[in-house]
């Protein structure tokens, strides 16, 4: 069963600060199985986990493939400071996830690739419209509004969303 489309246009519902995290894998070598095989599995048991825990910060993901070698993950969080807590936190799935993948990097010698960027974007600089689509991106993390109560403009969205200048 596909979204249901929302008609009309509409913009996500974020306000203030967040923070857009993008993580990937490549395949460099398909028959190293064992290289790269755990870490591309170890990404759901991730995402679970902070799906599960509202406490966590991230807003909300989306998995995208970029071609037979390339997987990636953009993540919408509420803080560099949760995006971070997650990264260290000794309890969670990804500490032994990434110490396994850095034992697993080291034998293998680059049969997998990681990457990740982190955007840290100010309120007022990000902006987003949908129009006829089912709730997408930012707006599948932060909730769905229409697009008049911020501006039918890109300009007057961005605007609209600047915080207010300290005196």
């Amino acid at each position: 069963m596909s979204p249901q489309v929302i008609r009309g246009r509409n913009t996500a519902a974020a306000d203030g600060d967040l923070v857009v995290f993008h993580i990937g894998i490549r395949i460099n070598r398909f028959r190293a199985v064992r290289n790269w095989f755990p870490a591309f599995a170890a990404m759901p048991r991730m995402l679970r986990e902070l799906s599960q825990d509202k406490s966590s910060g991230l807003l909300g993901h989306k998995v995208l493939y970029g071609g037979p070698r390339d997987f990636y993950v953009v993540q919408y969080w509420a803080s560099k400071e949760h995006l971070m807590a997650y990264a260290y936190e000794q309890d969670k799935e990804h500490r032994p996830a990434w110490a396994a993948f850095n034992r697993r990097a080291r034998a293998g010698k680059g049969h997998v690739g990681i990457w990740h960027e982190t955007f840290i974007v100010p309120a007022g600089s990000y902006e987003s419209v949908y129009v006829d689509m089912p709730a997408y991106g930012l707006a599948a993390a932060t909730g769905v509004i229409p697009v008049g109560r911020r501006g039918d403009t890109a300009a007057q969205r961005l605007k609209a969303g600047k915080p207010a200048a300290s005196s």
